[in-house]
């Protein structure tokens, strides 16, 4: 597909029914230098569409998704502004409607269209407003660079996380699979979230989904929805996050908590594209991109019976393996800039940043609760501060000291390096020894779900 970043200008799409008024308006954008191509059907934008990338596109609603008439095969059954928002993101997207797609108008707009204008507006209008689109989507982009620099600094340049970012760039413009596995408070989601940001989905929905938080029998219909009277409650339909996530990504996050029963579920639509509502006999297809998570050891679960051999290879069909944050340390200074100024702008403080004992505590210690627990050191550091640079005394206790709670075992001693299910069994130990034996206080500290940490005591036969 020819993109308008070969010729440097700007390509704008015409696709209007009326032929007169799709020229007139094409007559006030020529005068702009744009690129301009023009068409008056559903078949016209399809093709185009499949063959060049646009940066504006203006679409007559009345060229398509007419239920009334013809099959799959009829270009007008097709909804063009999902085909378009999917085979061009990146467009500007504006609406022409009549009074009877008004509704159609309002869901475009839903969809990620910039701009709706009635077709009774003079073609010197919608010239203007495509002039403004333009204007925005290079903003966007320009942003979109930024971003993409601010997470490059935040990721850091070690060679583990080099690997990530280069398997990242690789897999994100396809449709593939991707499992996520790391520590808890790595970044998962902010990793998964790049991910749907650098495809073509990305003007489509992300949706993200603890499968720890939920109870068991709450999670199948969250993920897939239910009809009214599924269950004693269920007082109406309610749609899924498959639903809500078509045509985008939905990121399944400790997907190893995820019960037996919604693994077969799941293992369906993976592998048919169809999700069934809790308590329907009716199948709906669907056009979701997952991405998978966990902190815990798949093939041992699979070995242990835990998790469905079948599921795990169709998700592991790209593994990324995220570093925790003790191995790419130079992330740090960046990661601690960014969380001071989101700590100032919620506790209305104005630190400037860390005096050198500060700054050193920080760089010796091992954050056990990575980013998450980074995160959470500097906004109780914000909190305590009384002068306008974080000093020693601001940060909590165990920074101060030294000292992570893992009962001083090394890392540099290779004789003596735990495994993380006895690192992970004595940080819990230690939270809930500290909270005096609070289970809620203990989940929120840990950044995990009280789920989560009721399954972790029950592994570890921890006493209440």
């Amino acid at each position: 597909m020819q993109s308008s970043q070969a010729t440097g200008r700007i390509r704008v799409l015409i696709a209007c029914g009326d032929i007169a008024y799709g020229a007139t308006l094409e007559n006030f954008l020529a005068v702009l230098d744009y690129d301009i191509e023009r068409c008056h059907d559903a078949a016209g934008v399809l093709r185009l569409v499949s063959r060049r990338d646009f940066d504006v596109l203006v679409l007559d609603l009345g060229l398509g998704r007419d239920e009334d008439r013809a099959g799959l095969d009829d270009p007008s059954a097709v909804d063009l502004v999902s085909f378009a928002r999917q085979n061009n993101p990146d467009a500007q997207l504006l609406l022409l409607f009549d009074a009877a797609q008004l509704d159609r108008a309002l869901e475009g707009i839903r969809q990620g269209a910039f701009f709706y204008l009635p077709k009774s507006c003079a073609p010197s209008d919608v010239a203007l407003v495509a002039e403004k689109a333009v204007r925005s989507r290079a903003a966007l982009a320009m942003a979109e660079g930024h971003e993409q620099s601010a997470f490059e600094e935040f990721a850091g340049h070690s060679k583990a996380m080099q690997r990530v970012i280069e398997v990242i760039r690789k897999v994100a413009p396809t449709d593939s699979t991707v499992l996520l596995l790391g520590e808890s408070g790595t970044g998962k989601e902010v990793l998964a979230n790049t991910i749907h940001r650098a495809s073509a989905r990305r003007a489509m929905p992300f949706v993200a989904v603890n499968c720890a938080a939920l109870p068991d029998a709450l999670l199948e219909s969250e993920m897939f929805g239910h009809v009214k009277g599924a269950f004693t409650g269920a007082d109406r339909d309610k749609r899924g996050l498959f639903d809500e996530a078509d045509g985008g990504t939905l990121f399944l996050d400790e997907i190893g908590d995820m019960p037996a029963i919604t693994q077969a579920k799941l293992l369906r639509v993976l592998q048919n594209g169809e999700v069934r509502p809790v308590g329907s006999s009716a199948s709906k297809r669907v056009d979701v991109r997952i991405i998978a998570a966990t902190n815990q050891n798949l093939v041992q679960a699979v070995e242990n019976h835990r998790f469905r051999e079948d599921l795990y290879f169709r998700l592991n069909v790209i593994q990324i393996r995220v570093p925790p944050l003790r191995e790419r340390m130079d992330a740090l200074p960046a990661l601690v800039r960014h969380f001071i100024l989101r700590n100032n702008a919620k506790y209305k403080k104005r630190i400037q940043g860390l005096d050198e004992h500060a700054a050193s505590l920080l760089q010796h210690y091992e954050f056990p609760g990575n980013v998450r627990e980074l995160e959470s050191i500097l906004a109780h550091a914000v909190i305590m501060a009384e002068e306008d640079v974080l000093r020693a005394r601001d940060l909590p206790d165990l920074v101060q000291h030294g000292s992570t709670p893992r009962l001083g075992l090394p890392y540099h001693a290779e004789s003596s390096i735990p495994t993380l299910a006895a690192i992970e069994e004595q940080h819990i130990r230690h939270a809930l020894d500290k909270l005096e034996g609070n289970q809620t206080k203990a989940a929120r500290q840990l950044g995990i779900s009280r789920s989560t940490l009721w399954r972790k005591i029950r592994q570890y036969h921890i006493e209440k």
